[in-house]
């Protein structure tokens, strides 16, 4: 179900120090990426298409050769099927190719070639789910809203709940005792929890730019730091803001902690 109106959290006492520090770490730890030196909507829904389920150093090998091929949405829109299934060969999971082959006909015969700037809109396009209407919307378009992925979701999580590990219930909102009682929540490390989503409405900045950073700077945290496994929170520029951090660094300074290797 898409998130077109998600209703905003409120806000966390520290979403303001979380964003500054956030924000200039991405100002000097930013990996150079062809998709983000553009904001043309083709290129950076190609880019977000080849992205899912792909590590970012096989994207940077297909991407260039595919706009190469379909250098614009009218052409992709025209390209034979196996033409399209060629320039994909290699990248996997071949679904893509074909929704992502389907949205350039739809955007071309039903919105005049342009695709649409709203995530109510984009969500309605073939292959487009909750995070890539969001993720195109604000890297192409300048839009502030979320784009909530795997890493963002982890980053939300950690910091503001304190999640470690899927399946730990947590609660943002009030609920009713019996619904906290029998109700499993769901996991503050996954991309489809509301509370997830609505706290990162809040957290996004109102102004476009500041948006495209913010959303770029979180998603890029959660790739290189704040990792799945092993987080790098030595080298984290949020920790002091991270409820999960904070749990960290106090049993390595007690000796509660897990021992690093």
């Amino acid at each position: 179900m898409a998130r077109t109106s998600t209703p905003r959290a409120r806000k966390p006492a520290s979403a303001q120090a979380f964003t500054r520090k956030l924000l200039a770490w991405w100002a000097r730890a930013a990996r150079d990426l062809p998709w983000r030196r553009t904001r043309d909507p083709y290129r950076v829904l190609v880019s977000e298409f080849m992205l899912q389920q792909t590590q970012v150093n096989r994207v940077t090998e297909y991407y260039p050769r595919f706009l190469d091929r379909f250098p614009d949405l009218e052409t992709l829109a025209r390209a034979r099927p196996r033409a399209v299934r060629e320039a994909w060969d290699g990248l996997g999971y071949y679904a893509r190719a074909s929704n992502l082959h389907a949205l350039a006909r739809v955007v071309s015969r039903d919105h005049d070639g342009k695709l649409p700037d709203v995530p109510e809109e984009l969500v309605k396009l073939p292959g487009v789910g909750p995070y890539t209407a969001g993720a195109v919307a604000t890297f192409a378009y300048e839009k502030p809203v979320p784009a909530v992925d795997t890493n963002v979701a982890r980053v939300i999580g950690r910091v503001f709940f304190g999640g470690e590990g899927r399946g730990k219930r947590f609660a943002t909102a009030k609920r009713k005792p019996a619904e906290r009682r029998n109700v499993p929540l769901p996991s503050p490390l996954s991309p489809s929890s509301s509370d997830v989503w609505q706290l990162a409405s809040a957290l996004v900045p109102k102004t476009g730019k500041r948006a495209w950073k913010f959303n770029q700077a979180i998603m890029e945290l959660g790739a290189l730091i704040c990792v799945a496994r092993k987080p790098k929170c030595g080298e984290c520029p949020v920790q002091p803001n991270c409820k999960t951090g904070r749990r960290a660094q106090l049993g390595r300074e007690t000796g509660d902690g897990r021992r690093e290797r």
